[in-house]
């Protein structure tokens, strides 16, 4: 999310702010981003953020005092496709914006299940964690040849926890 004007929270505890959807080319999301962000500060139009949802192809959500700073914000910007007729309201988007980081707990050792991609099903044991890039190295249980795969965190479940693990050194191998 951009922010545009000064803070989104006194924006709208003074007036009542309105989100517009604006269509664009799919996969120019953030080029359309820019400009509007560009265009809005320019005019000085009342602008307050710009939202380009997670998995949302083609839209990006501009939330401004009317639909005229809108359509003046997104006015012969490249790639845009216009502000659709009606105004969107916040709930019917609250769950794409709402994406909280949860902690996962996976340590050195563990027996996972990959839940996505080409392996998908397969149980591997984790060899190497990397939070800061959220990915893990894992050793498939089922091959012939123990080959060190990277996925990323989200991709494995954990299914067994070894015991003899005392959860001291081996839990972060990132550094």
């Amino acid at each position: 999310m951009i922010k545009v004007g000064d803070e989104v929270q006194q924006q709208q505890a003074g007036s009542k702010t309105h989100i517009f959807a604006l269509r664009t080319t799919a996969n120019r999301e953030d080029q359309v981003m820019d400009f509007v962000t560009s265009n809005a500060a320019k005019k000085k139009l009342d602008v307050f953020s710009i939202i380009r949802a997670h998995g949302m192809r083609g839209y990006i959500f501009v939330e401004a005092a009317s639909r005229s700073d809108a359509e003046q914000s997104a006015f012969n910007v490249p790639y845009a496709r216009g502000i659709l007729p009606k105004e969107i309201e916040y709930r019917e988007i609250e769950h794409m914006l709402e994406q909280v980081k949860k902690e996962v707990n996976i340590m050195k050792n563990d027996i996972a299940e990959i839940i996505s991609g080409p392996f998908k099903r397969e149980k591997c044991k984790i060899t190497r964690i990397d939070k800061a890039k959220e990915e893990v190295v894992v050793e498939l249980l089922e091959a012939a040849v123990p080959i060190p795969i990277t996925v990323k965190m989200d991709a494995v479940k954990v299914i067994r926890r070894d015991s003899g693990d005392d959860g001291g050194s081996e839990r972060d191998e990132s550094d």
